[in-house]
């Protein structure tokens, strides 16, 4: 494209900061959007902006971002393609100059009724990939001047092709960076790991004991609720300690009857019952110099507690059907989501075992005390299975953030993990919806400590969130930060303080 002589110097350079800035901001695709519409707005001196994105198997165009007075507001709509100017523009290809906007019978006032916007006149401008609309870039109400002019057409559109190729390199990365995490998931997890998300201080506090206990060869007894991700917790004292090298063998205490755990702790001999057809390594012989995890310890049966008691003071045992004992090198990681010290009142599970294996105790708390867990594991999540059903997912509606954040998650874990994969199957690009989570929330048990008695806490720690993530995808610059939030930079400053938002 030729650039007319109107073009000022002043411009160019501006086109060309512009072209740095968003050619290197591919991190963050909403971030991205929100700089070139700021620098949009400055360029060609308009009051209020909008990027509208196509959506072909809805036939809609939504807002995916929306600068100025009522910004917010704008965003909650969604345009039919053959509706509007931007309709229009998507439709036939082409830029539009509307200079008496209230007057031309292409525009659709539903927006401007809703918000109470006054649109006085347009640019609106196709975003393009290999000459194909992905998208619509409207400039809204010229500052200065009786309107805007052919020169502010051609700024806008070099600024929307460099826009849409950014934008299609920002998709490519951000899809990359979802298969590389993945990938990695994949890899420890094909080495037998899990890979364990920690952001809340309750839980780095658990990594910081772990690291000072992993070394040790004392047991360890990991306390909490089914789902709170104990396994993982044991993996890590395992992977941080000298016998990381060595094997990890989980079990699972009440998975098996009596009679097939005993041979599945300790192996059996050829003939020692009657299937017993080959002699067969028991658990705690195949962790010798590793580890050996003992889930739902609280439901070993008493006959097998005296055995594995004498396991732990002497690291020796008989096979099932056997009198030769064999010694072995292993330590102990039991884990149980039972009040076990009522076990042991009730006599149904021996006192000097759980003072054997309560060595070092860990007590995982429950998801709805680790807050600041929730947003990281539902984005982990996300990625996940935003890869194994194929749909792209950017990330979750505020709506949908809020309501996570606000619910008890009684599954903990393993329900948000089931929630988000349920979410991802009937949802829709780009963003998870709060309805797709299906989460009854006034169902929730009495004993709530989240929704029902502590939402301003909830919702406080959500804008935390929030904002922290919008500051860091602006390089905590609190102008573009504000834009983005369509909020008064000044009001942004007075969170950030009452928040205790620190940059990292």
């Amino acid at each position: 494209m030729k650039l007319s002589d109107a073009i000022d110097k002043d411009k160019l350079n501006a086109l060309i900061e512009n072209n740095i800035l968003i050619n290197s901001n591919y991190s963050n695709i909403s971030a991205l959007l929100a700089h070139i519409l700021e620098s949009a707005m400055r360029l060609v001196s308009g009051d209020a902006s909008s990027l509208l994105l196509v959506d072909q198997k809805t036939r809609t165009l939504r807002f995916e971002i929306a600068l100025g007075p009522k910004g917010l507001e704008a965003k909650k709509f969604v345009v039919k393609m053959d509706e509007g100017i931007a309709g229009w523009v998507v439709k036939n290809n082409r830029s539009l100059i509307v200079n008496d906007v209230a007057n031309d019978p292409r525009f659709s006032p539903a927006v401007q009724q809703s918000t109470g916007y006054k649109t006085q006149n347009m640019l609106a401008v196709p975003m393009r990939i290999r000459d194909e609309c992905i998208g619509v870039i409207e400039i809204l109400n010229k500052d200065r001047g009786p309107g805007f002019t052919n020169a502010d057409l051609e700024v806008l559109e070099i600024m929307a092709n460099q826009a849409a190729i950014a934008y299609q390199n920002a998709l490519y990365l951000q899809k990359s960076q979802n298969e590389i995490v993945v990938l990695q998931d994949q890899i420890t997890t094909d080495r037998g790991f899990h890979t364990l998300i920690a952001k809340s201080p309750v839980i780095l506090e658990k990594l910081d004991i772990i690291n000072r206990v992993a070394k040790s060869d004392s047991s360890v007894l990991i306390l909490g609720e089914s789902g709170v991700g104990k396994e993982l917790f044991a993996e890590q004292l395992h992977l941080k300690s000298d016998r990381s090298g060595g094997p990890f063998i989980r079990v699972n205490c009440a998975a098996l009857p009596e009679g097939l755990l005993e041979s599945e702790l300790f192996g059996h001999v050829k003939g020692a019952f009657t299937d017993a057809v080959t002699n067969r390594k028991g658990r705690f012989e195949m962790a010798d110099k590793g580890t050996i995890f003992l889930d739902e310890i609280g439901d070993l049966p008493l006959s097998l507690q005296s055995k594995l008691l004498r396991v732990i003071q002497s690291k020796s045992f008989e096979k099932v059907g056997s009198s030769e004992t064999i010694s072995v090198n292993v330590r102990i990681i039991a884990a149980t989501n039972r009040d076990i010290e009522k076990l042991v009142e009730q006599q149904s599970f021996r006192s000097d075992l759980y003072y054997r294996l309560n060595v070092l105790p860990l007590y995982i708390p429950p998801l709805k005390q680790r807050l600041e867990d929730i947003p990281e594991l539902a984005s982990f999540f996300l990625k996940k299975f935003s890869h194994e059903t194929k749909k792209d997912f950017s990330g979750f509606s505020e709506g949908a953030m809020s309501a996570i954040l606000s619910y008890s998650w009684p599954g903990n874990i393993r329900e948000l993990e089931n929630t988000v994969e349920r979410a991802c199957v009937i949802g829709s690009p780009p963003y998870v919806q709060e309805d797709d989570l299906l989460l009854n929330i006034r169902t929730m048990p009495d004993n709530t400590t989240i929704a029902d008695k502590s939402l301003k806490n909830v919702l406080n720690l959500f804008k935390k969130h929030y904002l922290q993530k919008v500051l860091e995808e602006n390089d905590w610059n609190q102008t573009l930060a504000a834009q983005v939030l369509d909020i008064q930079r000044t009001y942004l400053s007075r969170l950030i303080k009452e928040l205790e938002i620190k940059e990292k």
